[in-house]
């Protein structure tokens, strides 16, 4: 039992720093987007188009691989080769010269990256006892990512490119995933899964009807287009809003962004084990309506900057949630066979049409009216994030045994 603890703990850990170097590499574009831009001469619109073609080969990652190692029962080994890709891949963003070339070189770093987290969440589904799923699924997909991607990137990252420059701040990017990847093929074990194929079952679109007959899975991935939305447009416009608009230098700003990483960390274990213990629907809908001080403070706050930073960590505390509508919920709503195709649906959804739509519309939008634009568009993401959560069923293990025991005792009718 001890041995089996001990694994599951170290799962969650190697999982969690892999996806906190994913994030980092994912968003080291963004941060740097205020040395990039000028040196390449983009539009507000090219910039929302570098965000958003990520986005694009992401999601039809997450899809496609989510369903593939479903099929073949294969998740080790998908891991360790898309962990080897996206660390590859970073090292071309650093070499484009032109917006063409950085534009395809975020494409296929969403192809690298896009499976990592439908198959990491898969494993703890597999791997991780029920009672602690909220938690370890919250750790693997929120704590790395929060810590590495949210918040070291942003200050290193941009302390770097003041220093040696933009391209060599990606090339920094890369290297990490290239030792993740030998650690996880030491550390993790090839789980006992029967797969689709084994069972003597095909893929079909059959298959994507039956995942989504459940509410809970629909709900999850419109709230995933709501709030994927939310987080690539604030990483994307943000960065310019505060250096180009509020007029603070690129180390403030830096911090700024590192603040919301903070948050991200504290929330995304947090939320997900408040939620073992309370539900997980009152957090679904709670959080997304306090993210709407972030764009409103950003755009109107006046005070000191540590006071701004403090309520961009309040707002930010939405992201304590992406593993709830992303995995733990969808993986509580479908049988085991095909929680990865669920996962893989959630998230891919979000990136598919939030991730690739949302900031080019924002960059167009702050062509158009300004940088001030894409901060509404956030302001009108998370309302609606909130409010499509009210149609959630429960899933919290603990809440419904709870329930199911004060059912029982309510004495049947004469």
């Amino acid at each position: 039992m001890a041995n089996k603890a001990g694994y599951q703990i170290a799962l969650t850990a190697l999982l969690s720093l892999n996806f906190g170097f994913v994030l980092f590499d994912r968003n080291t574009s963004s941060f740097l987007m205020p040395f990039i831009q000028p040196d390449l001469g983009l539009t507000n619109t090219q910039v929302g188009l570098v965000s958003g073609a990520l986005s694009l080969t992401w999601s039809f990652a997450a899809l496609g691989i989510g369903a593939v190692s479903d099929w073949t029962g294969s998740r080790k080994g998908l891991l360790v080769l898309a962990t080897l890709a996206f660390s590859i891949c970073s090292f071309g963003s650093g070499f484009a010269t032109t917006f063409t070339a950085l534009l395809c070189a975020r494409l296929l770093m969403g192809v690298a990256e896009g499976g990592v987290m439908p198959i990491s969440q898969s494993l703890i589904a597999s791997e991780v006892d029920a009672r602690h799923r909220g938690l370890a699924m919250g750790v693997a997909q929120g704590l790395g990512s929060s810590l590495l991607g949210s918040f070291v990137a942003p200050v290193m990252l941009v302390a770097f490119a003041e220093s040696f420059g933009w391209r060599y701040a990606f090339f920094l990017a890369g290297v990490p995933g290239l030792v993740m990847a030998i650690l996880l093929a030491w550390v993790i074990r090839a789980p006992r899964v029967v797969s689709v194929k084994q069972e003597k079952r095909t893929f079909s679109m059959a298959e994507v009807r039956h995942v989504l007959s459940d509410r809970n899975i629909v709900l999850c991935s419109i709230q995933s287009i709501l709030l994927v939305s939310y987080l690539v447009v604030c990483w994307a416009f943000m960065p310019l809003f505060l250096t180009q608009v509020r007029q603070y230098d690129p180390s403030t700003m830096g911090w700024l962004m590192g603040s919301l990483g903070i948050s991200a960390t504290l929330a995304s274990t947090g939320i997900p084990a408040l939620s073992d213990r309370i539900g997980r629907r009152g957090l679904m809908i709670a959080m997304p309506l306090i993210a709407i001080i972030l764009p409103l403070a950003a755009m109107y706050f006046t005070g000191p900057v540590w006071s701004l930073a403090a309520i961009f960590v309040v707002g930010w505390c939405v992201t304590g949630v992406f593993p709830l509508f992303m995995a733990t919920v969808p993986s509580e709503s479908v049988d085991s066979g095909h929680i990865a195709s669920a996962l893989g649906i959630c998230m891919g959804t979000g990136e598919l049409i939030g991730g690739v739509l949302a900031p080019f519309a924002a960059g167009y939008a702050a062509d158009l009216y300004g940088l001030q634009a894409p901060l509404w568009i956030m302001f009108g993401l998370a309302l609606a994030g909130g409010l499509v959560a009210l149609g959630l069923r429960e899933t919290a293990p603990r809440v419904l045994a709870a329930a199911g025991s004060a059912n029982s005792r309510i004495p049947e009718p004469n």
